[in-house]
């Protein structure tokens, strides 16, 4: 294929949104609660029980009636006869009666009679494992409801807990299990097939021979998916033919949702990604003005009743990197239930030294983050190395992607948009 005959680049803006615009939630499935993290709930929960189910103390110390100890101080303690005690997991066997107390624990049910609990630090009792004393001094005044944790004061029952779109972070999973909650229907992982392609790539480890380098694309994009949330397979190494492609491709369509070859994809004489795709499925898009990143395919292809989609990287780690971010992570999130497909923060920075944009083409540069000393709350963007695609010491040093405009020089200072691809130091 001559230049002349090669299609228009397609802007970042239109590539992503005919990616996207097929992207949709995965079926919904039941999940245990142990095995739900990261997972997108599909359907709102709410409260089957009550939270806490009965008041309970807050505090190990004891349990008294206000009205007793409305006195108390450090000069002036009262002196209170112990009955018993109440430990957390069994109810109270007896109730508070005027003058009278009970040692009781840290979630433990606040005994009848009850309305208050003194802690331990604040009488003379000997705090930790001790025997329980005859009497106790309480040294602390105490009003209603004092270290008391009251019924239904977290949730009540039917109380909506958390919405559809959720994700199952530490937090929710911790509030669905203290409400009973051992399943629930969530969006499933999207299940993701790497294949790296070229007949110079032998796995990292071995010892290369002639004119050979280490695959690094496909650990790369299983790291990069696994983050993303996906569930992932990398199916090995394809060899510049299109017979051991298209057989790699079939396997992986049988299995996956999403299948995300690197390499292959532009016009050299031995790139068959091109082909593969429009062998198996439909290509609909080839080709996008950014820089790095500029040969990129996608395309659908079916099984049976799913529909897979197909992502065509190129060949260079640094391009690989940027077209994933780009396209692949918001559509495996798109897949997973995700209300938003872009997740990375949004920044302006001030640029260090200067840019130069490409000529017709997005620059998306690697840059390292810094506050602004000048600027409280803002960044500063500098280069974190040479912005060739195959440099991967400037894309590790890297905590941001800087987008330069096409046809553009931009000079120390001014801004720029970032996306932040990790937290920053400190």
């Amino acid at each position: 294929m001559s230049s002349a005959e090669l299609p228009a680049l397609i802007p970042l803006a239109e590539a992503q949104a005919r990616v996207l615009e097929v992207a949709h939630p995965l079926p919904t499935v039941t999940v245990d609660l142990a095995d739900a993290a990261g997972l997108v709930l599909a359907k709102p929960v709410r409260s089957a029980l009550t939270v806490p189910s009965w008041d309970n103390s807050a505090m190990d110390g004891f349990a008294v009636r206000s009205v007793d100890v409305a006195s108390a101080g450090t000069e002036t303690p009262v002196v209170l006869r112990v009955l018993g005690e109440v430990p957390a997991g069994r109810p109270p066997e007896r109730g508070v009666e005027a003058g009278t107390a009970l040692r009781i624990m840290t979630g433990a049910m606040l005994p009848p009679g009850a309305d208050s609990v003194v802690p331990v630090e604040d009488t003379d009792a000997e705090p930790g494992e001790a025997a329980l004393p005859g009497s106790v001094a309480i040294r602390l005044a105490a009003r209603p409801g004092d270290n008391v944790r009251p019924a239904g004061s977290d949730v009540t029952e039917g109380t909506p807990l958390l919405p559809a779109g959720r994700v199952c972070d530490a937090a929710a999973i911790a509030l669905l299990a203290a409400t009973g909650c051992a399943a629930g229907a969530a969006h499933r992982r999207a299940r993701l097939a790497v294949i790296s392609t070229g007949d110079e790539l032998v796995p990292p480890g071995r010892a290369l021979g002639p004119a050979q380098i280490h695959d690094s694309n496909s650990l790369m994009l299983e790291a990069q998916a696994a983050e993303a949330g996906a569930e992932v397979r990398r199916l090995g190494i394809a060899r510049d033919t299109l017979p051991d492609l298209l057989a790699l491709v079939r396997e992986a369509i049988d299995w996956a949702d999403v299948v995300v070859l690197s390499g292959g994809v532009s016009v050299g004489a031995h790139d068959h990604v091109k082909a593969a795709f429009s062998t198996v499925g439909a290509l609909s898009v080839w080709r996008v003005a950014i820089k790095p990143g500029r040969p990129f395919a996608f395309a659908r292809a079916r099984s049976g009743d799913r529909e897979v989609a197909l992502f065509g990287l190129p060949g260079n780690p640094v391009s690989v990197f940027v077209t994933f971010e780009l396209f692949v992570r918001p559509f495996v999130r798109l897949l997973a239930g995700h209300v938003l497909a872009f997740d990375r923060p949004r920044r302006r920075a001030r640029l260090v030294g200067p840019v130069r944009g490409t000529s017709g083409r997005l620059s998306i540069n690697r840059v390292a983050l810094e506050p602004d000393p000048e600027l409280p709350g803002q960044l500063l963007a500098r280069s974190s190395g040479g912005q060739d695609s195959y440099m991967l010491a400037s894309l590790a040093a890297a905590d941001g992607l800087a987008f330069v405009p096409p046809d553009t020089s931009l000079e120390a200072g001014a801004d720029v948009e970032v996306w932040q691809i990790r937290p920053l130091a400190g």
